[in-house]
């Protein structure tokens, strides 16, 4: 099979995006094309390849094996050209690059901002970012898809580096009217009666919830998973239960007071942010001067923001 002479890195580009949405519609939307042309070029590349790279399944597509090789492959292709350019701008001496950011879910509560500020102060960096779970970011990173990486949890499945950029605690929230809101310093057993919303099994904010309760020696009466924050959120707003929540996804119910915390004695629960990179990855000036950027300015953000919100915790 000798199809490196024939397939394009324009080719290439419209397959990861085709890939990453599963739908030749959005893929065209996002490149600015239009959906027949996007389909002509991936028809075009599964001929150079000589294997189909998507299925359809019902009205969308999915990745064959083939496909699904290919992918990582493909995003391999593009970072090493993406550090090829940017390694050239560097030599410019300017302020100048492009780098991408990957962010757990929780984390896009409050790093649009900083990018936002970053930004303004760096105009000459570009800076992409995008939301997946724990998994994706990781594999992400590996296919050197995204120089860095934000979570909540040093990844010890890659060959990473990881530095601590900020706090981050979980605090007990309930309903704006919950009959404990001004309570101060109570055990958990107070709640034995409440329902208890929780993400999803295998996501980190459902991994503190259950440490929580193993150390409070606490079995909650009645548990409801959830698929997302917002969701539980407004089921909390709603009166249906009370949830651990990180407290940086909560910027809007706090200022509006739709949301209260309690003040159970143990919380907040003290987690860290942490930003990643690839160890075997070169970061350029733009990386470099991001990542340090956040080890300086992301506590101080999230304090200025959040820090009035919680009650020092003491010894019970």
């Amino acid at each position: 099979m000798n199809f490196v002479r024939s397939l394009t890195l324009r080719q290439l580009q419209i397959f990861v995006v085709a890939a990453r949405h599963l739908s030749y519609a959005r893929a065209a939307e996002e490149l600015h094309l239009t959906p027949p042309a996007v389909s002509m070029q991936l028809k075009q590349l599964e001929d150079n390849v000589g294997l189909p790279l998507f299925e359809r399944m019902g009205r969308g597509v999915a990745l064959t094996d083939a496909g699904d090789m290919l992918v990582h492959h493909a995003l391999r292709v593009l970072g090493e050209i993406k550090d090829a350019e940017s390694h050239l701008q560097a030599l410019l001496g300017a302020e100048v690059g492009q780098l991408s950011v990957g962010l757990v879910s929780t984390a896009k509560y409050f790093m649009p901002r900083l990018l936002a500020k970053f930004s303004q102060e760096h105009p000459g960096i570009e800076v992409q970012f995008s939301v997946g779970n724990r998994e994706s970011l990781l594999q992400k990173l590996q296919d050197n898809a995204i120089d860095l990486a934000v979570m909540g949890r040093i990844p010890t499945e890659i060959d990473a580096h990881a530095e601590p950029m900020a706090g981050h605690p979980y605090v007990l929230i309930g309903p704006a009217d919950h009959p404990l809101r001004d309570a101060r310093r109570f055990d958990m057993h107070e709640l034995r009666h409440e329902t208890f919303l929780l993400r999803e099994e295998g996501s980190g904010s459902r991994r503190v919830a259950e440490e929580m309760f193993k150390n409070h020696l606490f079995t909650p009466p009645r548990t409801i998973s959830m698929g997302s924050n917002e969701t539980i959120k407004q089921a909390v707003m709603a009166g249906m239960g009370v949830a651990l929540m990180s407290l940086h996804t909560l910027p809007l119910e706090l200022k509006t007071a739709e949301v209260s915390i309690l003040d159970v004695i143990g919380t907040p629960i003290d987690r860290t942010w942490y930003v990643v990179n690839m160890n075997a990855k070169r970061l350029l000036p733009a990386g470099q001067r991001f990542r340090q950027y956040l080890l300086e300015q992301s506590a101080i953000a999230l304090e200025q923001e959040f820090g009035r919100y919680v009650i020092p915790r003491t010894a019970s």
